[in-house]
């Protein structure tokens, strides 16, 4: 049984969940899960429109379960005309596109009104395969769940959900300015907490607020860290696993040749989703305090924003590069679009720092792909974030969004250069213990449990 994986039990984390005797022979394990994930495709680049954290996590997940003898086949909405019913993504998942509404231009909050339609593809591409052939419900993200429900139900399978974030945290939590989610999300998610055999949270904080927030059975809560790819993010590039100080300083100068940037700056990196919950304005707001105490620093700092405007970011495409102006900081505010995850990976190893200042993150996994790279992070000590950065040892965590504690952090990087060699050194160890293996063992040990748990209400209720 895996570490990284526990039960949420009496107002406390428990440390593992108990089977019962020779449970968990292969025969009990699933053959094929169907995975849903409506709002966002698997296929998607993330850090453009709704893609982000999730679809790498879905991705990885879904190969690693394959590897160990799972299927997956992933549900999720045609967004072209042009794309084919289904995609192999990798061997043993495929990749389902069904026709919901219409194919461009549809915005997430619109998307309720297609699930009716969405459902109705699952199920025809279930009637066409012989009796039996899913044994497991796995849904991402509250619309998903919608529609997982139903099919649970259908096909009298266990349904598992991850609710990846939550409506009653993030409106907890607003950004100025930001668009609280709407009360259908709350009372969708609140279903769905209800219906759900197993729900997953990424850390034991999130297990706490959906039972807090939303009344979920503790022993239905399973606590799984999500991972990372530790063989595409490396300090080294194709090379070993982390090494010492110097090797993390030869690699960030190695990929700020590849990327073009100056080798000798000061680069705090923020890359991600552009809108107001991740908070890339207070980066901003950092760096103007931080030329304003030390004016010399400006020539010899370089700050990337790589990513796309998302969600209620969308309203003001521009705001970002409008703030930087305000601020007269535009000259060393660099926009890049989103990238690739092997070049995102250059992106980690040429930055002396990340910078995630989010109001929200259910877990932060791009804080564990920087740091699997030899980059510290500078974050807020928010959501999981606490989880996935230790603190004045592969990072700083920032209570709250006060842009003046970002810029002293960002300043200890400046003042002493080699600090960002010897975080990034501790950071890339620390990252080691989030392997993507270790994900898909325990998420299928919850499979197993929730199959094993509703088949055995399923004989009491028959007799």
């Amino acid at each position: 049984m895996s570490q990284y994986i526990s039960r949420l039990g009496a107002g406390r984390v428990a440390p593992r969940i108990r089977f019962p005797s020779g449970f968990a022979g292969g025969h009990r394990k699933p053959r094929r899960v169907a995975m849903l994930s409506v709002h966002t495709s698997p296929l998607h680049q993330p850090g453009t429109g709704d893609a982000g954290g999730m679809n790498v996590y879905i991705v990885e997940l879904a190969r690693r379960l394959a590897a160990i003898g799972i299927e997956v086949e992933i549900f999720t909405r045609a967004t072209t005309g042009t794309l084919p019913p289904s995609v192999a993504l990798a061997p043993g998942v495929l990749v389902r596109h069904v026709d919901a509404g219409p194919y461009e231009g549809l915005a997430k909050e619109e998307l309720p009104a297609q699930l009716c339609a969405f459902t109705h593809g699952v199920m025809q591409a279930w009637a066409g395969q012989r009796p039996g052939y899913y044994d497991l419900v796995h849904s991402h993200y509250w619309l998903s769940g919608q529609v997982g429900w139903l099919a649970a139900q259908r096909w009298g399978v266990p349904l598992v959900h991850a609710m990846h974030t939550m409506a009653k945290v993030k409106n907890a939590s607003l950004a100025e300015g930001d668009t609280p989610e709407p009360a259908a999300r709350v009372i969708g998610e609140t279903q769905i907490v209800r219906a759900s055999d197993r729900l997953i949270a990424n850390t034991a904080e999130e297990a706490d607020e959906l039972v807090r927030f939303y009344d979920a059975d503790p022993a239905s809560v399973a606590v799984v860290h999500p991972g990372v790819n530790l063989e595409r993010f490396r300090p080294v590039p194709g090379g070993p696993r982390p090494g010492g100080e110097r090797d993390a300083r030869d690699a960030r100068a190695a990929a700020r040749d590849r990327l073009g940037l100056p080798r000798d700056a000061l680069i705090p990196l923020f890359a991600g989703r552009i809108q107001p919950l991740k908070a890339p304005d207070v980066l901003l707001r950092a760096v103007a305090v931080l030329l304003d105490r030390d004016p010399g620093l400006r020539s010899r700092i370089f700050v990337p924003v790589v990513g796309g405007p998302s969600g209620s970011g969308l309203a003001k495409p521009e705001g970002l590069q409008k703030l930087a102006a305000r601020l007269g900081i535009a000259d060393v505010v660099h926009f890049h679009p989103p990238v690739g995850q092997d070049q995102l990976a250059d992106w980690f190893r040429a930055a002396s720092v990340l910078v995630m200042p989010s109001y929200s993150e259910s877990f932060g996994l791009v804080a564990i792909e920087a740091q699997a790279s030899g980059t510290p992070v500078v974050a807020a000590a928010v959501g999981g974030l606490p989880v996935a950065v230790r603190d004045e040892e592969t990072g700083f965590l920032i209570p709250g969004h006060d842009p003046a504690a970002y810029a002293e952090a960002l300043g200890r990087f400046a003042d002493s250069p080699e600090l960002a060699g010897r975080m990034g050194a501790a950071a890339a160890a620390h990252a080691q213990s989030f392997g993507w293996d270790t994900a898909a063992s325990a998420t299928a040990d919850v499979y197993t449990a929730a199959i094993h748990d509703h088949r055995r209400r399923t004989r009491l209720r028959h007799g």
